[in-house]
């Protein structure tokens, strides 16, 4: 893929709704650390990454310190450390498409590195970052609620609370390739009112049950279970 210059990310910048008055700024946040090798002209996109950190975490935190006034603190840090985490940023980037704008290396290239969770999520703090040094901070709030609006959404519900399943899968696949199975143990009850117990297996074990009024529910909390699993702690560290 031939990378772009400052001219070509009209499509870009259309998709994010957004115009950028300096767009060597977009460029350079869409310029991926490898590229440097194969151009030494190029700045990488780390230190607009650092300031696109710091301005979502002010924004995404006065937004739910505004939104949620009866929210501990304890609350407030844990929704906001869901909402600009690697998982929700990739999904932003995902939207985005911004993964073919990136410049990267041939080789990180070749090793699917415009699909990483880690250069996808960074890439989108980098163009934060660059937005706020071409437009300022309350543009920037404007662009960063509304990309983000569908996260927002999310921790209003507390399903970052929920995501056990989520969790599961990432450690069991990001240490050990191999996803866990999800399996109907028992259904009680009438029709109308089910009772479901489901188990979580991996690696043929079974790590953890759980019981709830539909099988989702049953599913979290059976794989809330295989985290606190000692084979999964001793796997993450915990």
């Amino acid at each position: 893929m031939t990378p772009e210059t400052p001219d070509d990310y009209g499509v870009l910048q259309q998709r994010l709704g957004i115009r950028f008055t300096q767009p060597e700024l977009l460029q350079r946040a869409l310029t991926h650390r490898s590229f440097l090798a194969e151009d030494e002209s190029a700045t990488s996109n780390e230190r607009l990454e650092f300031l696109g950190d710091s301005v979502l975490d002010l924004i995404i935190a006065e937004e739910l310190y505004t939104r949620h006034k009866d929210w501990p603190e304890g609350e407030l840090t844990k929704s906001k450390a869901a909402a600009v985490g690697e998982r929700s940023l990739e999904k932003v980037a995902r939207r985005w498409e911004i993964g073919c704008h990136m410049r990267v290396s041939r080789g990180e290239a070749l090793s699917g590195g415009r699909e990483r969770r880690a250069l996808l999520a960074d890439a989108v703090e980098a163009v934060i970052g660059a937005y706020y040094l071409d437009q300022g901070l309350e543009a920037c709030r404007t662009f960063v609620l509304d990309q983000l609006a569908f996260i927002l959404e999310t921790i209003d519900r507390r399903e970052h609370d929920m995501d056990f399943k989520t969790q599961l899968q990432e450690v069991c696949q990001g240490r050990f390739q191999t996803a866990p199975t999800y399996e109907v143990v028992e259904e009680s009850g009438p029709p109308h009112d089910r009772t479901f117990v489901i188990a979580v297996r991996f690696d043929g074990r079974v790590l953890g049950t759980g019981e709830g009024k539909s099988k989702k529910e049953a599913e979290q909390q059976a794989a809330a279970m295989a985290l606190q699993s000692p084979e999964l702690r001793d796997a993450t560290g915990e």
